[in-house]
């Protein structure tokens, strides 16, 4: 009986394709359900034809909607075809006539490479390359390249390469797994390493002992189940179509499923990697694999920074774990609001107006005649950083991380005036964020740990005193803590080192370098901004992060940029950009248009709104608009992503924001790390685009553009 599988590509086109389509998918699914493989070579409708000049006669092409075909696997063996993509006529022709399938020798894996583009590259390549010792893969062997899974093809055109930028170029027409594997030798690894981390867990979920046949497609669509679905339910491929999300429920890329379902860890487990590598998705699958071993009476704690990730990732669990008496055992929250569960205050949290205010009438009735921006933040990375109760501890105290002088004796007059600060809060019944999640890390350490487990997302922004709440709000256990963090997403300013708070994850710590969000084209120039700058680790600060090797496994096109004389005009080319959006097919609500400044998208949104464009504020807790452009902050954007984005007003005037910049003459660390958060944020609103990214400004662009290089006109 024929089936048709779905491959991952094509699921990752599904927001694109309008509805009408997703139901033509839907009718082409069901007659090769229904009919036998002669009716379906014959079938008028489904028109399964050959390609004229097709370098592979097993892509062929069905009939979709009226303009719209899709490209199929159609195997000489086996009756499963495999949907590779779905485009306008022309379109999937052009793309279906340069492939080429064929099946790993090791893996045992469905393979597919642009083959026509890879044999007009190679030769260019070939002419203007050095000797055969200085390129790239010198160093391996042929023998050790097949070990690999590097066929004879790929090692050909690999063989020409002399540096990263050329493997770039190649990586997006090579095999998906075979690519990796020359990126994880070209980035430093071993021959073994590399069998370790790539090759390995991907004969592991091949999950057959089986010699491979490099001819049996039937048994390689099996093997290839983290890319390729063999939907054989009528409700699921409608699920399938209806929520995307599903998409990534079937197919976790192997590194990715290795993390979030061994079986389990000895300890605390941290995964890392840049935007749109799925590291929330990880989370959300640990919590699933942890949820059905759960003992009777144990709970799991999800948590994250703000409440519009609170929001995203309640959706995606209950996408992911439909049991709701499974659900109910995940309680989902702000680390913040934890910590005001916990100590149940009925004290009112200070706003940062109202801190520094505080910190001035503390300053004056102690007599410190310094900055109140420097007692703040000395409260903020001394004090509480290293959960510091006395003043002897305080003037013995390494201030790690200030770059200010402070002379012995003038330690016990901070001091004294922190005390005064705290003590004039607690009579006014008033409380910081972080001085509530220390009494709530006092009051787990004198009670005992309230969760199982704790699953923690966008862990970069965190502060050593909450990280001490979360360890003591699960016993130290195998598979304690599960973390997720990207250290070049840091956009609050807060510097730890797990290790130092008792959270080791050595030997159980893993990066995810492939993106799966925007495209490569974007992913380029959004990196240029932070490119030769290294972002300290979460587990150890003595170790850093760079983004090397990070990558999309998507292509499209690249950011446009526009600078405008004027506010009005530069308003009015945003109109002019989201209607060309709209025009294109996109839904209002897989449009964002982000901003630094709260001012700044009022004036948006009343300008699209004026245009006729139906335009919503997103705010922190509020809901996504399925209906209008979504306009918010940066801030609020961070861990959410748009099909098309919009980041504007990103001026000189803006980016940096000159009011969270701390001066230099204060704390010159202080102001290299308010710089690095702020060039942090362009890149984590540039990052929320998947297909279409456009920045504009006026009068002068930021400096982080122009260092890029991307600042003109």
């Amino acid at each position: 009986m024929p089936h048709l599988a779905l491959d991952r590509a094509f699921c990752q086109q599904l927001e694109k394709l309008e509805k009408h389509v997703r139901n033509g998918v839907f009718d082409a699914w069901e007659k090769f359900e229904r009919l036998t493989l002669d009716q379906l070579f014959k079938d008028p409708g489904l028109k399964l034809e050959s390609l004229k000049g097709a370098r592979d006669r097993q892509i062929r092409t069905i009939r979709i909607t009226q303009g719209y075909r899709g490209v199929v696997l159609a195997p000489e063996s086996g009756d499963t075809f495999v949907l590779l993509r779905v485009g306008p006529h022309d379109d999937a022709t052009e793309w279906a006539v340069k492939q080429k399938a064929t099946i790993n020798a090791v893996t045992g894996a469905v393979e597919l490479r642009e083959i026509a583009t890879l044999e007009d590259l190679t030769p260019a390549y070939r002419s203007i390359a050095p000797a055969e010792e200085q390129r790239l893969f010198a160093k391996v062997s042929d023998g050790e390249m097949a070990a690999l899974g590097i066929d004879a093809t790929t090692l050909v055109q690999a063989r020409v390469l002399t540096g990263l930028e050329q493997l770039d170029v190649f990586g997006r027409f090579f095999p998906p797994d075979q690519y990796r594997v020359l990126e994880h030798l070209a980035l430093g690894a071993s021959v073994e390493q590399t069998w370790q981390e790539v090759v390995a867990p991907a004969l592991a979920d091949a999950a057959s002992p089986e010699p491979v046949d490099t001819t049996d497609y039937a048994t390689a669509i099996v093997r290839t189940r983290t890319r390729i679905a063999v939907v054989s339910d009528a409700d699921e491929l409608r699920d399938i179509l209806e929520k995307p999300f599903a998409a990534w429920r079937i197919f976790l890329h192997p590194a990715q499923h290795k993390v979030a379902y061994r079986p389990s860890y000895s300890g605390p487990t941290q995964v890392t990697g840049g935007p749109g590598t799925g590291k929330s998705v990880v989370a959300l699958h640990r919590v699933r694999h942890l949820l059905r071993h759960l003992r009777d009476g144990d709970r799991i704690l999800l948590t994250t920074f703000t409440n519009a990730l609170v929001a995203s990732l309640d959706e995606g669990l209950s996408l992911l774990v439909d049991d709701p008496y499974l659900r109910d055992r995940v309680d989902i929250m702000t680390v913040d609001a934890f910590a005001g569960r916990l100590v149940s205050t009925s004290r009112r949290p200070l706003t940062g107006y109202e801190e520094t205010t505080r910190w001035e009438q503390a300053a004056q009735a102690t007599g410190f005649t310094g900055a109140p921006q420097f007692l703040a933040q000395e409260y903020k990375h001394v004090v509480l950083s290293q959960d510091i109760r006395s003043q002897e501890e305080y003037e013995r105290c390494e201030r790690r991380g200030r770059g200010s002088a402070l002379p012995p004796s003038a330690r016990p007059l901070v001091w004294q005036t922190v005390q005064e600060f705290t003590r004039r809060l607690a009579e006014d019944g008033l409380r910081t964020y972080l001085g509530t999640c220390v009494e709530a890390a006092d009051l787990l350490a004198e009670q005992g740990p309230r969760y199982r487990h704790v699953v923690v997302d966008e862990a970069q922004d965190l502060h050593p005193a909450q990280w001490r709440m979360l360890r003591a709000a699960a016993p130290r256990r195998p598979d304690d803590l599960f973390i997720a963090g990207d250290p070049h997403q840091r956009i609050y300013d807060s510097r730890v080192s797990l290790k130092s708070l008792g959270i080791n994850v050595a030997g159980r710590s893993t990066k995810l370098r492939k993106n799966y969000r925007s495209t490569q084209e974007i992913l380029s120039w959004a990196t240029g901004l932070l490119l030769g700058r290294p972002y300290a680790d979460l587990a150890d600060s003595g170790q850093y992060h760079t983004l090397i090797g990070y990558a999309s496994a998507l292509h499209g096109a690249g950011p446009r940029i526009h600078g405008a004389q004027t506010e009005e005009a530069e308003l009015d080319a945003l109109v002019a950009q989201v209607r060309d959006w709209l025009d294109g097919g996109a839904a209002p609500g897989e449009i964002g248009v982000c901003a630094r400044f709260n001012k700044t998208c009022e004036k948006v949104k009343d300008h699209l709104t004026a245009a006729g464009i139906p335009a919503d504020r997103i705010r922190g807790g509020s809901a996504r608009a399925d209906a209008a452009v979504n306009v918010g902050t940066m801030h609020t954007f961070k861990g959410l992503e748009y099909r098309h984005t919009a980041v504007v007003g990103v001026n000189d005037r803006a980016l940096p924001n000159p009011s969270a910049i701390t001066p230099e003459e204060i704390d010159r660390l202080q102001h290299e790390a308010d710089l690095a958060a702020e060039r942090c944020l362009l890149f984590v609103a540039c990052t929320r685009a998947r297909d279409s990214l456009y920045v504009s400004w006026t009068g002068q662009p930021s400096p982080f553009l122009v260092d890029a290089g991307c600042g003109t006109r």
